[in-house]
C-alpha cells in the first residue's frame, strides 16, 4: 500500500509503528543469536541431526523477521535502517514529496527530509 502521510496521521499511528518496529528488532536479534549458536557451538557443527534442526529454527526465525518487515512496510512506511532505528513516512510538504523521519527513541515525528537527503538532512517540522 502506498500513501502520503500527514504529520497528524503519522503521529496517530506511531505507537503501533513503534510496537511493530520493536518486534522487528527482537526478531532480528533472535536470528542473529541462532546464527551465532550455529557458528560457535560444536554440537551444530558435528551432529548432522542437531544442525538440521537448528537450521530449520533459523529458517523460521528469518521468515518471521521478513514477515514483520513486510507487515510494517505494508502500512506505507519505509524502513531505512533496523540497526540505527530509522523509519521514513512518505509525505507532501509545500507540494513536494518528502519523508517524515522517525528515529528509535523518539515519541513523535518532529523531523522531515527531502527524498535525496537522508538522515543527515533532517530538519525540524
Amino acid at each position: 500500500m502506498f500513501s502520503h502521510f500527514t504529520i497528524k496521521d503519522a503521529n496517530e499511528i506511531l505507537p503501533t509503528v513503534i510496537k511493530k518496529f520493536k518486534n522487528i528488532v527482537n526478531l532480528k536479534d533472535q536470528v542473529m543469536l541462532i546464527q551465532s549458536e550455529m557458528e560457535t557451538n560444536p554440537k551444530y557443527m558435528s551432529n548432522f541431526k542437531d544442525h538440521v534442526i537448528k537450521k530449520q529454527e533459523l529458517n523460521t526465525a528469518m521468515s518471521n523477521f521478513y514477515k514483520a518487515i513486510e507487515d510494517l512496510e505494508g502500512m506505507g512506511i519505509m524502513i531505512k535502517s533496523v540497526e540505527e532505528g530509522l523509519l521514513d513516512f512518505p509525505s507532501i510538504r509545500f507540494n513536494e514529496e518528502v519523508f517524515l523521519c522517525w528515529k528509535e527513541g523518539e515519541t513523535e515525528i518532529k523531523f522531515w527530509h527531502g527524498k535525496d537527503e537522508g538522515f543527515m538532512g533532517r530538519k525540524p517540522l
